[in-house]
């Protein structure tokens, strides 16, 4: 025969289970249940003793119509004023929850329209912040589409002054001044080839981007912060983060001109035009993991800071309005940023 299945909700008290019991009888009704069965007995006895005779058995019943009679009134007298004092004790306790739900629902009702206000100031301060970076976006763009082209490469101005080429700030010892230095006797860098080295050949067949990276090449400032730019940019490019990919804001040109003059932190904060989060967390993660790119990092902004400020001398707002374009200031914002240069 087989055995009958155990019903697992049953367990559990649900749908008339062996779990489902009654609750344990309260001290009142085991006062009522005791003088109930009290009553019956000794009404039973009573009534047993009386039947043997006549006139004993019609007192007996007379005795108890009377006690019915008297105490029948008082107890449903009685049994009304408990179950009216139920009932009010009941209408109290539904008025105090009714009055709890109600401020609870008005904290709740208030929460909420201070959360709607604070969310609406945020979202108010964000557009204004917005419009501020839209607007600022604008100028610089205004600023650097007036004769940009034109002016960046038909400026055959040196990009760096002769000075700061045949010095170098990074050589730990000076040259004999007998000596003259070969970077001295080749011709200086111009301008449009200076930003156009900065910005690497677009491709294969750019000629005139090969052309422009030789004749800069020949200065070795400019060589030094190519060769920076290119090593950040081949590590960057490991973690999937090119250049191209990023559209920062653009800064104005005298803020640019700050940061070659020394400034630092929120006079230059607008520098720090990158606000792809992946990219920045990519690459903080980067730089406190792997000590050859965190190193790469600090002498290519190094470069650019050296650079940057013989360039600014003689450079109009136009041609810092084009260097800014360019791929290697984009890596500069981007390791500026992540480094804290512009905090």
């Amino acid at each position: 025969m087989a055995e009958r299945k155990a019903n697992p909700i049953a367990g559990l008290g649900l749908y008339g289970g062996p779990a489902d019991r009654r609750p344990a009888p309260s001290r009142a009704e085991r006062i009522a249940v005791v003088l109930s069965i009290l009553w019956i007995v000794l009404a039973g006895a009573g009534l047993f003793l009386a039947g043997r005779d006549p006139m004993a058995s019609e007192a007996a019943l007379r005795f108890v119509g009377i006690l019915m009679a008297i105490f029948m009134p008082v107890a449903v007298l009685w049994v009304g004023v408990a179950a009216l004092r139920s009932a009010q004790v009941i209408r109290e306790e539904t008025a105090r929850l009714e009055v709890a739900i109600e401020a609870l629902r008005e904290t709740y009702i208030e929460s909420r329209k201070a959360e709607s206000g604070k969310s609406s100031i945020e979202r108010k301060l964000e557009e204004i912040a917005a419009a501020q970076r839209q607007t600022e976006q604008a100028i610089a763009t205004f600023t650097s589409a007036r004769h940009m082209a034109e002016a960046a490469l038909a400026d055959d101005k040196p990009a760096i002054p002769a000075a700061a080429r045949t010095e170098d700030p990074s050589e730990e010892q000076p040259r004999l001044a007998l000596v003259t230095p070969p970077e001295a006797a080749a011709p200086p860098v111009s301008v449009a080839d200076f930003i156009r080295a900065l910005n690497f050949p677009e491709n294969a067949e750019d000629r005139e981007g090969f052309q422009a990276m030789r004749r800069a090449l020949r200065d070795r400032s400019t060589a030094q912060l190519v060769q920076a730019a290119q090593d950040v940019l081949t590590l960057l490019s490991h973690d999937g983060i090119y250049m191209d990919d990023l559209t920062p804001d653009r800064a104005r040109p005298e803020i640019w001109r700050r940061f070659a003059r020394g400034e630092r932190g929120r006079a230059i904060a607008a520098l720090g035009g990158i606000r792809d989060r992946s990219c920045l967390a990519l690459t903080a993660g980067r730089m406190r993991s792997d000590t050859i790119f965190r190193d790469a990092a600090h002498h290519f902004l190094r470069k650019f800071d050296q650079v940057f400020s013989e360039f600014e001398k003689t450079a109009s707002d136009q041609d810092i309005a084009a260097l800014a374009d360019t791929r290697t200031a984009r890596a500069f914002m981007l390791l500026g940023r992540v480094a804290g240069t512009f905090d």
